[in-house]
């Protein structure tokens, strides 16, 4: 039997804030996603029926966790096999023997974090992912934790006319932003590997595909500027909503340990790795899966 837990925010934890774990909370309470799934072992094939719960606790909660799971690479891609099409990431290689999990570390003399800024997932891919997991294999004694969060919710906290006026804007979203691509260094660096500039164009709302719910669909690692407009021209809108997708009460926070997994969907949330054990190793293995074009 899978028995569903829903995890609160943590309310008033910004990007650098210091709360503790998610806990329980009212599940009907508006103001709180996400869900911890526990009750299943996710390294062997699941049921119909289990696939059918998680995926649909997965819309509803928009990041789904796991506890105390033990997967090979070959087991974590075989679960998300069971949810859509993995996909290579293209900014770096993968694993040898199994190049659609990608290794995502932060070892003890580094300082800058993979991918440490609010940001959805390869927004400069014409058809970006449509979720993505992460397994965690090493963590940090303290630290480390990942914020996700609700852009169904940041898009429904703006004014009317902040709305009217977004409707039909198409945002910009480059692979190239310094904001992410200096995250990457380190990784592309020690695996050989040379940055991608992607660029694509995607609605700055975009409707998710399975909810018919909208969004907002910016990010402050990719979104260089408004289709358009000049960059100078795009600023101050765009750092309207860079602020409004990450106001407090729209954050979950998730704290790791070894056999932890996340699964979240990209259409309708930002995260961010914190970067806050230095002198520590973090080691993950990561699996996109294949999305639509947004609209």
């Amino acid at each position: 039997m899978v028995h569903l837990e829903v995890l609160p925010l943590t309310r008033g934890s910004g990007a650098n804030g210091r709360h503790g774990v998610v806990g329980n909370a009212d599940k009907n309470d508006a103001n709180f996603f996400g869900a911890e799934i526990s009750g299943v072992d996710i390294s062997s094939p699941l049921s119909k029926e289990t696939v059918a719960l998680i995926r649909q606790a997965f819309l509803d909660h928009l990041v789904v966790f796991f506890r105390d799971q033990q997967l090979t690479p070959e087991q974590l891609l075989a679960f998300a096999r069971q949810f859509g099409e993995p996909m290579a990431y293209p900014q770096l290689t993968g694993l040898p023997g199994c190049p659609l999990v990608t290794a995502v570390a932060k070892l003890e003399h580094e300082t800058v974090n993979f991918g440490g800024i609010w940001h959805s997932d390869t927004a400069y891919l014409e058809r970006p992912p449509m979720a993505s997991m992460l397994y965690a294999l090493e963590t940090p004694p303290h630290g480390g934790d990942t914020l996700f969060a609700n852009q169904y919710r940041a898009y429904d906290s703006l004014s009317a006319d902040i709305r009217q006026q977004i409707s039909t804007l198409i945002g910009v979203n480059s692979s190239a932003k310094a904001e992410a691509s200096r995250t990457r260094e380190d990784r592309q660096r020690d695996a050989g590997d040379e940055l991608k500039v992607l660029v694509a164009k995607h609605p700055v709302v975009r409707t998710h595909p399975e909810t018919g719910r909208k969004s907002l669909y910016v990010n402050a690692g990719h979104t260089t500027h408004v289709d358009g407009w000049t960059e100078t021209d795009s600023a101050p809108l765009l750092a309207t909503l860079f602020d409004y997708q990450i106001r407090p009460e729209l954050l979950c926070r998730f704290q790791w340990r070894p056999g932890s997994l996340a699964f979240w969907d990209n259409r309708c949330t930002l995260h961010y790795p914190l970067n806050d054990y230095q002198g520590h190793r973090r080691v993950m293995h990561r699996v996109t899966l294949a999305g639509d074009k947004p609209v």
